[in-house]
C-alpha cells in the first residue's frame, strides 16, 4: 500500500474519530487498518497517534502531518475531478438513502430521468424514515431531514424548511378557527412519530409578527410514521398538523386544506433538507446525481408554490 494511501486513511481514522468507523468506510479490516497506520508511523519515522484502549489522540507530530495530508487529499481531489470533468458520462454504482415520503415523491423522478440519461449507472435507492448509518451500511449519499447531529459526515444544504400550520374546512367548521397558538394548542392534532423522533412540538412567535418565540406542544390522540397518512388524516378532520411544505403532493386548495395561524412568525428550529456524504472527495457520479436533485427541487423549492403568497406568510 502506497504512502499516500495511509496518509488518506490516517485522515480518516481522525475525521471519523476511531478505527472502526474508518475501517468502515474503506470496507476493510479494523486490524489491517491499524497495522497500516502503524507502518505509516514506521515509515514517516515518527508516531502520529497516542492510543489508549478505547481511544486515540494525535501527537505533535500528527497534528502537522494531518495538515499537510489534508493538503494533499485536495489535491488528488482536484486532480481526480479534472480527470472526471474530461469523461463523457458518469458510471458506476451510487448507493442512495433517504427517508420514504421525499424518497417517492422527489428522488425517484430524478432517478429515472437519471438512470436513463446514463445507461452505464447503477442506482440502489434505499428508503426508511429512521436514519441509517451511512459508513456502516456503504451508502455513497444519503438525504435527510430536520436537524443535523453532530457528525464526521461531510453535509449540504439543498432545500430550506417552509413549515405551515394546516387544517381540513371539515375541522375548522367543527372546531372553529384558532386566533392564537394557545387557542390551536387545545385542539387535537395529527402528530407525525416514526419512533425515532416525534415532532409534536412547534415555535412561533408569542405575538402576531412579533420577534419573541415561544414553544408549544401538540396535542392528539394521532401519531402516524407516514407522511401521505398523516396528510390523509388531517384532510379527514382528525386534527390539525404543523408540516414542511415538502409534505404536499400538490397545492393546498387541490388538497382542500387550509393554513392556520398564518400572521404569527413560524420557527425553522434550525432544520432543513440536507444530502450527506462520508468524505469530501465526490465522484462524477455523486455530484452530477446531487446536481440533478437540486435542478429538480429547485431554489426555492417547487413546493412552496403549494402554498401561494408563502413569502407574505407567517412573517
Amino acid at each position: 500500500m502506497s504512502i499516500t494511501h495511509q496518509l488518506s486513511l490516517f485522515v480518516d481514522v481522525v475525521q471519523q474519530g476511531s478505527f472502526a468507523k474508518a475501517a468502515a468506510l474503506h470496507d476493510m479490516d479494523n486490524s489491517l487498518l491499524s497495522k497500516q497506520i502503524k507502518r505509516l508511523e514506521t515509515e514517516l519515522g515518527v508516531q502520529l497517534l497516542n492510543r489508549s484502549t478505547r481511544s486515540f489522540s494525535l501527537t505533535s507530530a500528527g497534528e502537522e502531518i494531518l495538515e499537510k495530508a489534508h493538503l494533499m487529499i485536495d489535491t488528488l481531489s482536484d486532480i481526480q475531478n479534472i480527470a472526471d470533468s474530461y469523461q463523457s458520462q458518469p458510471k458506476g454504482i451510487l448507493r442512495i438513502a433517504g427517508p420514504i415520503f421525499f424518497g417517492q415523491q422527489y428522488l425517484q423522478p430524478v432517478v429515472s430521468r437519471f438512470m436513463k440519461q446514463y445507461p452505464e449507472v447503477k442506482i440502489s435507492l434505499s428508503l426508511e424514515d429512521r436514519r441509517s448509518d451511512i459508513i456502516a451500511d456503504h451508502f455513497d449519499v444519503a438525504f435527510r431531514i430536520g436537524k443535523l447531529s453532530s457528525s464526521n459526515l461531510i453535509a449540504k444544504k439543498i432545500a430550506s424548511t417552509h413549515f405551515a400550520i394546516v387544517a381540513s374546512q371539515g375541522f375548522i367548521e367543527q372546531y372553529g378557527c384558532p386566533e392564537t397558538p394557545e387557542q390551536l394548542v387545545e385542539l387535537p392534532a395529527v402528530i407525525y412519530s416514526n419512533g425515532e423522533r416525534s415532532l409534536d412540538q412547534f415555535r412561533v412567535s408569542e405575538v402576531p409578527h412579533g420577534e419573541q418565540f415561544k414553544s408549544y406542544r401538540m396535542r392528539g390522540n394521532y401519531k402516524v410514521s407516514d407522511v401521505r397518512t398523516m396528510i390523509d388524516a388531517v384532510r379527514d378532520g382528525l386534527g390539525y398538523s404543523v408540516i414542511d411544505l415538502f409534505n404536499l403532493e400538490s397545492p393546498i386548495a387541490q388538497l382542500k386544506l387550509q393554513p392556520l395561524l398564518t400572521n404569527y412568525k413560524i420557527s425553522t428550529m434550525d432544520t432543513g433538507i440536507y444530502v450527506v456524504y462520508p468524505h469530501r472527495k465526490q465522484t462524477l457520479l455523486v455530484r452530477e446525481f446531487i446536481s440533478a436533485v437540486q435542478q429538480y427541487i429547485g431554489t426555492p423549492p417547487f413546493w412552496v408554490d403549494h402554498l401561494p403568497n408563502y413569502k407574505s406568510l407567517y412573517q
